[in-house]
């Protein structure tokens, strides 16, 4: 490797021009110091020589080979005039004259380039001592993640900080999804991107000044990365492509793992969750029909008392309401009848309808709502999304105590319309947290005494995937749950097709 051709397409630092020449002036007035040192000195033709030959071989191992060429020059110019017979003279007197000339030239050139040689073989070095210093950190730090989708979401930032690198992308093929380190991305580099991860493009290829490197598993290819500017050499970005790969590897096999082990435990909790929803069911049944019964057949009730039976039968139908509200939406989904009936809506309005529709679940909650402005309409379903903001809501009233806060925000973000849904409660369990959104899953905190049926996440995913979205969810244990979820952000009624 050279100075710069095993590094990927490399470009000279700003001002390169400019050191350069201050470099040869500087070559110039040192070679001159010399000459002229030896003319005081009344050196002869040997030690002129040998004196030259140690200053180019000192500048083959500091400046490079082309400069120490141009002090040789320089070097030999002034030995020839200053040296060798006739005097002040660029002409050579005899033969003897000759062969001294040819001899010191000659060894001017070879040993500058063994000088040269070993110059570079230094640099070449250090450029490996710290290229593996930096794989090695890059490893260590990977690590330090036991969160696989969060590696990935961090690995952009991660490379760019290790290797200098003004930005970094990562294509995830599995997801669809670019995770950035900058804010902007050509849309050339997405399509080259999107083509090498799907293997309609090589594998290696620069474009709109990123440097773009196919990632596979094997033969197979599962994403893309790419940076700028395109510095780093052939081996490291080989080494950094294989690190990446690997944990997308990892990442696609924790999920597929995880998404085994929720169809088993769905699987093994459908009949006893199915048991315990039969028992949902007769439970208020069972108060509703004694509370009747009471009214009915008792003559010696006050009014009190019957005011509290009363109470009863509403509270308990309620509860019976929204358990077989619950059962219909899943068999909608399980029949794939849900459709999307787009128009156009502010989204500042759904989220003030949710809060209001859930007022009385949300009592003894501080709830707050943030939307980006301009809150200008967009095209969605108001109906659908609003089942899915009570779902998220009811299940922040359900899962914190009394004085939590709630905000609920909405944004645009690129073709997304985005929502979330934020507690400060006490989060959920990490093992949890992968399975929410499978039905009838229930966590350890919800069957240790929180009443559910296990089917209000599943529901709003599904609503969310026929809307053409999706919904994603983070949690810090004991400081609160994020939910995010976003639909297609279209501007005309033409969009409105699930």
């Amino acid at each position: 490797m050279d100075s710069g051709g095993d590094r990927l397409h490399g470009q000279g630092a700003p001002g390169e021009g400019l050191a350069t020449a201050l470099r040869a002036l500087a070559a110039t007035a040192l070679s001159a110091a010399a000459a002229a040192a030896l003319v005081l000195l009344h050196a002869n033709s040997t030690m002129a020589g040998m004196v030259f030959l140690v200053l180019v071989v000192w500048s083959a191992t500091r400046a490079g080979k082309w400069l120490s060429l141009y002090i040789a020059l320089l070097c030999a110019l002034s030995f020839d005039f200053f040296f060798l017979p006739p005097y002040h003279t660029f002409w050579l007197e005899g033969p003897q004259q000759w062969v001294m000339m040819a001899s010191f030239a000659a060894s001017c050139v070879v040993v500058g380039r063994v000088a040269e040689a070993a110059r570079q073989q230094s640099l070449h070095a250090e450029r490996r001592r710290e290229d593996v210093e930096r794989l090695y950190a890059l490893s260590q730090e990977m690590m330090l993640y036991e969160d696989a989708a969060a590696l990935i979401r961090e690995l952009p930032v991660l490379v760019g900080r290790i290797f200098a690198l003004d930005a970094v992308v990562l294509y995830v093929r599995e997801e669809d999804r670019f995770h950035l380190s900058a804010e902007e991305l050509p849309g050339s580099v997405r399509a080259v991107m999107v083509a090498m991860a799907h293997g309609y493009k090589p594998s290696i290829e620069t474009t709109a000044d990123y440097y773009a490197a196919a990632l596979t598993l094997g033969l197979r290819p599962v994403g893309a990365l790419a940076w700028r500017p395109a510095r780093l050499s052939h081996e490291v970005a080989a080494a950094v492509s294989a690190q990446v790969a690997i944990v997308l590897a990892r990442s696609i096999a924790i999920e597929t793992s995880t998404r085994v082990e929720a169809a088993r435990e769905s699987e093994r909790l459908r009949t006893a969750l199915t048991d315990s929803l039969t028992h949902e069911l007769r439970t208020p049944l069972t108060s509703i029909r004694a509370a009747a019964t009471t009214l009915v057949g008792s003559g010696e009730l006050d009014d009190a008392g019957r005011r509290d039976l009363a109470g009863i039968i509403d509270e308990e139908a309620s509860r019976l309401d929204q358990l077989i509200g619950a059962a219909v939406e899943m068999a909608e989904i399980d029949a794939q009848v849900v459709r999307v009936h787009a128009a156009p809506h502010h989204p500042r309005a759904l989220l003030d309808e949710a809060v209001e529709a859930s007022r009385k679940l949300l009592a003894g909650h501080n709830v707050a709502i943030s939307a980006v402005e301009p809150d200008a309409p967009a095209w969605f379903d108001a109906h659908l999304l609003g089942r899915v903001l009570r779902h998220l809501l009811e299940n922040a009233a359900r899962y914190t105590p009394p004085g939590s806060h709630v905000v609920l925000s909405s944004r645009r973000r690129g073709d997304r319309l985005e929502f979330s849904v934020e507690d400060d409660g006490p989060g959920i369990n990490a093992r949890d947290l992968p399975l929410i959104f499978e039905k009838f899953y229930r966590g350890k905190r919800s069957m240790a005494g929180v009443k559910g049926s296990g089917m209000g996440l599943a529901i709003t995913r599904a609503i969310l995937a026929a809307h053409g979205g999706g919904i994603e969810a983070t949690s810090t244990p004991g400081q609160g749950t994020r939910f995010q979820f976003w639909v297609p952000l279209v501007d005309k009624e033409a969009g409105e097709a699930s």
